[in-house]
């Protein structure tokens, strides 16, 4: 039973990733390094790496000479803590080709609290803005202003990674009614995938 509760488990992580139009990857952490275990389309067409070269690598292989060292650490510290993390930092492509990449790693949790998977998105900024996400921020926290406030309650818990179960005891509510909150918020906010959800949720601050 505990095999099939995983395995299903595993299938609907890995339809996080590859139904969602955003450039995503997710991470184990219970295997060494933290290694990628899928990724869909649209990393692939933006860095150019096809999976079978993505699947089995840690996501520092982005990293270049003019990475900087600093926002690497700050991705770390958020991994160790366990805490989502966006940083805007410069990645390569498989052709050599350097890119300002805005990074969400988010952890995934499972029905018993215990650290399951890492959300990993990248959003390719254009190198001539100024303040290159702040367009993007500033259309998160207006669209999450507008949601009332249990909307909100729940979006920042679906932030944190946590699943309906734990959202609803953490709320007091019925997980029915997580569940109903959840696909008003998908409906409000035109997103596709829990994926996306989350990567608006830490754009916007919560």
């Amino acid at each position: 039973m505990q095999t099939e509760l995983s395995a299903r488990s595993n299938r609907r992580l890995v339809r996080l990733v590859t139904e969602s139009p955003i450039a995503s990857v997710i991470s184990d952490p219970r295997l060494p390094d933290n290694p990628i275990i899928a990724c869909n389309q649209a990393f692939c067409d933006l860095t150019g790496y096809p999976a079978a070269q993505v699947v089995g690598r840690n996501c520092r292989f982005l990293s270049g000479p003019a990475t900087e060292p600093w926002l690497s650490e700050e991705i770390r510290r958020g991994v160790r803590a366990h805490t989502p993390v966006l940083v805007e930092i410069l990645n390569y492509k498989r052709s050599g080709q350097p890119f300002r990449n805005a990074v969400l790693v988010a952890p995934i949790y499972d029905e018993e609290d215990q650290l399951l998977y890492f959300l990993g998105s990248q959003v390719e900024i254009d190198a001539g803005a100024a303040t290159p996400s702040s367009m993007r921020r500033i259309r998160a926290a207006e669209m999450v202003k507008a949601l009332s406030p249990r909307q909100g309650q729940v979006l920042k818990r679906v932030a944190q990674g946590l699943l309906n179960k734990q959202i609803a005891a953490d709320l007091g509510l019925a997980e029915k009614t997580v569940k109903m909150h959840r696909a008003i918020l998908m409906e409000r906010l035109a997103l596709r995938t829990t994926a996306d959800l989350i990567r608006l949720a830490v754009e916007a601050g919560l």
